[in-house]
């Protein structure tokens, strides 16, 4: 089977990614040949500080997997020097970012059925 370590190899990829909030994605700009890859949020709650459409990584798989594994090393570095509790303090982040969005969005529907 031709190229099974490399559909391999992807999916984990994949995998990694999905830990982070993030899926690939088709790369829009200045790529002729179809060779890179992008990494964005991959829906509206898994990254909410970010636009959905964001892209946080743009290049070659072979980068996106040195860059993937140096945000997973990062975290897990910040998680033993400088706060074990991170991992709650990051998702609590989020989710009052959530809510903020969520307020907003709420605020501004009830001024479109108030004008109407």
């Amino acid at each position: 089977m031709s190229g099974w370590n490399t559909i391999q190899q992807v999916r984990k990829l994949e995998e990694r990614a999905d830990k982070l909030g993030l899926k690939f994605a088709a790369y829009r700009h200045d790529d002729k040949y179809g060779d890179n890859v992008a990494l964005i949020p991959k829906d509206s709650d898994a990254l909410p500080i970010y636009c959905r459409d964001a892209v946080m990584y743009a290049g070659s798989l072979e980068g996106a997997s040195s860059w993937m594994q140096g945000v997973m090393w990062a975290r897990e570095y910040d998680r033993m020097a400088v706060d074990r509790n991170l991992d709650k303090k990051r998702e609590r982040k989020e989710q009052d970012e959530r809510n903020k969005q969520l307020a907003k969005i709420l605020k501004e529907e009830k001024l479109n059925l108030v004008k109407t």
